[in-house]
């Protein structure tokens, strides 16, 4: 039986600690074997590719999409992949070789990107026919220099490591997602080699525009799904705890040891980095658990998401939340008793192609609490405002600070919160539990995200 493992882009740019906490470790002959890596882009490179994911500054692609300097953005990245080599060549990169590939993947990128531009210069060809395709081949660069890079480093050691390239480099042919990852892997025995896959792969359904910047996750699980992996490992440079060891004191953080794929969804809605819901859906359903490990903490076991655990004990599992939402809330008089109210409003939601983390309803008011970072925000406020006209349209800044745990049935836990929040004076804006007690979402001003981030995990952790 084999592993499947992910390793992100912060922690593939320390590859000299990965190879000895991970890959190499104190491990002999066969035992480093039985295991495919995923490998991200090194940190910061799918930025210059893309747009920088935090603060939305343009790299290669959106320069290009808006007819600015791309080119010498594209100059830029490929300065900053070079240095990353020649800063392993110390672990054992044939820097000459490393260089080669990356300028040829580059330079195609180029060629391909300037005929593009001759062919939009005759006014014939609308933006969303191409756009999508660049930003398809410029995401794949990123995966292909990282993963050829740690083959040759293995290779080096005396690793019989094998470049597993899924991002189907002057190929023509596409296939489906699936039947791309099957193919690849086809043959190959993996008691004595071990892959290096691309956390790109190009297939019909077009990954990065499916998944957008969360597609190596789904790289990751597809594999694991499709080899029929024993677990799936995700590597990253933190435990899993429950709280951010950085607002709470990494003194005042336990890692959570175990939780359920039902925990891992909800993580995912508060755009925590776990596991994308997507991908853990899969590896769900075919009882593959999921291991979330501390690349640089070796020697402890990590977290495991899986199917059926339940704590013994009702506990907190964890407090984490988003301060980049928005209330939008209807106030109508005529709302009480009408039937298919919600119906017209999530249709329109529909049409913008927006989704909600959160919502709340009395007898005239529905309030949807959504992404601030949605596209057609506006779009969205015409709409209701138009299909609504005798309602009172409500946009507001918020927060949402979440408790969650596997089993949360403590009795009193909703009066020991609020008894909390009140004597730290945070105004709870409102609240969203379900029945089945997995988690309850505070909205609170986001002045008081943090605070009220550590008065919850003082209280219940």
């Amino acid at each position: 039986m084999h592993t499947v493992e992910k390793v992100g882009g912060t922690s593939m740019t320390r590859f000299d600690e990965l190879l000895d906490n991970i890959i190499i470790a104190d491990k002999k002959d066969n035992e480093f074997y039985n295991r495919i890596f995923v490998v991200s882009a090194y940190g910061g490179i799918t930025n210059l590719l893309l747009e920088n994911k935090k603060d939305g500054s343009p790299g290669v692609y959106a320069y290009f999409a808006k007819d600015g300097e791309w080119e010498g953005a594209l100059d830029k990245t490929l300065e900053k992949m070079i240095e990353i080599n020649h800063g392993f060549e110390k672990l054992g990169l044939d820097v000459e070789k490393a260089d080669k590939f990356i300028k040829e993947r580059i330079n195609g990128v180029r060629s391909s990107l300037i005929d593009l531009m001759r062919l939009r210069s005759f006014g014939h060809f609308n933006p969303s026919d191409y756009l999508p395709a660049c930003r398809e081949f410029l995401s794949a660069v990123g995966e292909a220099h990282s993963a050829y890079n740690s083959t040759l480093i293995l290779q080096s050691k005396n690793i019989n490591a094998h470049f597993a390239d899924l991002t189907g480099w002057r190929e023509f042919k596409v296939q489906p997602l699936d039947d791309m990852i099957s193919q690849s892997f086809e043959g190959i025995n993996f008691s004595t080699t071990l892959p290096i896959a691309t956390g790109y792969v190009k297939c019909e359904e077009g990954i990065m525009n499916s998944f957008d910047r969360g597609y190596s996750e789904i790289t990751f699980s597809k594999i694991a799904v499709l080899t029929k992996a024993s677990e799936g490992i995700i590597h990253k440079e933190f435990h899993l705890c429950t709280g951010d060891p950085k607002l709470m004191g990494l003194e005042n953080v336990k890692i959570i040891g175990n939780t359920n794929f039902d925990i891992a969804d909800q993580l995912a809605d508060m755009d925590m980095e776990a596991i994308h819901s997507k991908a853990s859906k899969e590896m769900e359903l075919s009882d593959i658990p999921i291991r979330v490990k501390n690349a640089f903490d070796p020697k402890h076991p990590g977290t495991l998401i899986s199917k059926n655990y339940v704590s013994p004990e009702p506990r907190v599992e964890m407090i984490c939340g988003r301060d980049d939402l928005i209330a939008v809330e209807l106030f109508d008089p005529e709302m009480v008793g009408s039937i298919g109210y919600d119906y017209k409003i999530l249709k329109i939601f529909k049409n913008f192609n927006i989704s909600y983390i959160a919502k709340n309803t009395n007898a005239n008011t529905i309030t949807h609490f959504i992404s601030e970072k949605t596209d057609n925000l506006n779009g969205l406020k015409e709409a209701l405002s138009k299909e609504f006209k005798g309602a009172k349209l409500g946009i507001d800044k918020i927060a949402i600070v979440e408790v969650i745990g596997s089993n949360m049935k403590i009795p009193g836990f909703l009066s020991r919160a609020s008894k909390a929040l009140a004597e730290s004076k945070i105004n709870i804006l409102g609240l969203d539990q379900c029945m089945r007690q997995v988690n309850i979402q505070f909205i609170v001003n986001r002045k008081d995200f943090e605070k009220a981030q550590l008065v919850l995990h003082q209280e219940f952790v």
